[in-house]
């Protein structure tokens, strides 16, 4: 069975790769644990060494590795550009901290020596989406290789270029043989990879239903997994607002990667006093972003990674509209054989709508009216999801309030949502759980283990 590459610009497929067979995707586990039996004895200095080295090489190529994600799966180049510099800055947080966060933890008892140590449990099989194709893989790969454990990668198959081109970056770092592969897997290989009895814990970032399956089979096999799944930003808007600040926010982080990112802003929830002057400015600014092909430097939303999502995407639209939404800007699909869809504003959203209760993977704002602060906070929380969320006024004391009653793993203030190597990254709710990232993130993939000595 043949991978494709297919460029979603314009159709045309840019490569074919083999899928490896089951036998050849387990030999490559086998590989991994016997990397790992030699490199958790490594120091975090050498490995420190390897990681800096990592960086160096995405950094000196970031135009190239833009370039492709671009290609392979619609990418700005600019926004590529920046996510490889993300993934440099990752590497180098892990090679500077991971010693600290991993230190022994001495804790008085009756013994002569108590502690509580953290040591890596072997290989990590990681499922990762497309929309990030560079950063999904960094932000889990650096700290379970910084913990000393190993890794195996089935990337989505519409990324197969990418994956391949994160193990070569490994090699040419210098990693010894086998520490990170990539498995060039469909997804019905996954459940047979997560049984292998070498694999010691799986990570997911993708769907709620991919993580609900892929939990399902882990759980099955008693594997520990840490999933990072869809989200419905909401972004509240109050009557004390910057409204300038809040639009431009609202509509920057709505149409990052095109708007297809877990973390985009998805649901403007805007109070009454100021919802028609915020949804004016809303549309105008939606409407003057450049469309365009997503190796143009000028291009701000490129096509979606498929053109299956884009149908699916616009049905969601034409279903809210039908329930009642007001159509506010775009909602057509372009001629021609992309899979381009344009920077859609939708009004009046009201439960029971797409726009309301579901995710919505592209560049689709929902505009939700809200009477006051308590309403906007009722409807923000009310989502199956709670991945991110954030909330605009004057009054950051108001802000902090409200930024700790909304339900998700990272709120923020006068800011869009985003993640940082060094906070804590992760969901509640049916957006997943555990965390990537900061000192948290490194102690998912590590077995906490207490030893106590008596003299």
């Amino acid at each position: 069975m043949k991978i494709a590459s297919i460029n979603p610009a314009n159709g045309e497929t840019l490569n074919l790769y083999d899928e490896m067979t089951p036998q050849a995707a387990a030999a490559a586990v086998e590989r991994a644990h016997a990397a790992w039996l030699s490199w958790r004895r490594t120091s975090f200095a050498e490995r420190s060494r390897w990681i800096r080295q990592t960086a160096a090489i995405i950094r000196e190529r970031k135009n190239q590795l833009a370039r492709l994600m671009a290609l392979e799966m619609g990418k700005p180049v600019r926004q590529g550009i920046a996510e490889v510099e993300k993934c440099a800055w990752v590497c180098d947080y892990y090679a500077e901290n991971a010693e600290t966060h991993l230190r022994p933890d001495r804790v008085a008892t009756e013994a002569s020596i108590s502690y509580v140590a953290f040591e890596p449990p072997g290989v990590i099989f990681a499922v990762m989406p497309w929309n990030f194709p560079f950063w999904q893989v960094f932000r889990f790969a650096v700290p379970a290789l910084m913990a000393g454990n190993t890794a195996v990668l089935k990337h989505s198959s519409n990324v197969p270029s990418c994956a391949l081109e994160i193990e070569r970056i490994f090699k040419q770092a210098g990693l010894p043989p086998n520490t990170f592969q990539t498995l060039l897997i469909g997804s019905k290989q996954v459940s047979a990879v997560i049984e292998h009895p070498r694999v010691r814990a799986v990570t997911l970032t993708g769907s709620t239903p991919a993580g609900r399956s892929v939990a399902a089979q882990a759980g099955a096999a008693l594997k520990k997994t840490v999933l990072e799944l869809g989200g419905s930003d909401p972004y509240l808007v109050l009557e004390d607002a910057d409204l300038d600040l809040a639009v431009r926010t609202c509509v920057s982080s709505r149409l990052i990667n095109s708007g297809q990112s877990c973390i985009n802003a998805k649901r403007f929830v805007v109070v009454e006093p100021v919802l028609a002057k915020f949804t004016e400015a809303c549309v105008a600014q939606m409407k003057s972003k450049i469309v365009g092909d997503p190796l143009s430097e000028e291009t701000e939303v490129g096509p979606m990674a498929r053109r299956d999502l884009r149908d699916e995407l616009h049905q969601q639209v034409l279903e809210s509209v039908r329930r009642g939404a007001r159509l506010l800007l775009g909602g057509e699909i372009p001629p021609g054989p992309g899979a381009y869809y344009p920077p859609t504003v939708l009004g009046e959203v009201l439960p029971g709508m797409p726009a309301y209760e579901d995710e919505l993977f592209g560049p689709v704002a929902a505009i939700i009216r809200a009477k006051d602060e308590q309403d906007a906070l009722r409807i923000a929380n009310d989502s199956v999801f709670g991945l991110g969320a954030a909330v605009f006024t004057r009054d950051l004391q108001r802000g902090e309030r409200i930024a700790r009653e909304l339900e998700a793993g990272s709120t923020f203030v006068n800011d869009l949502v985003a993640s940082d190597p060094r906070l804590p990254f992760g969901g509640i709710k049916q957006s997943g759980y555990g965390r990537e990232l900061g000192s948290y993130g490194i102690r998912e993939f590590v077995n906490i283990k207490t030893v106590q000595i008596k003299a």
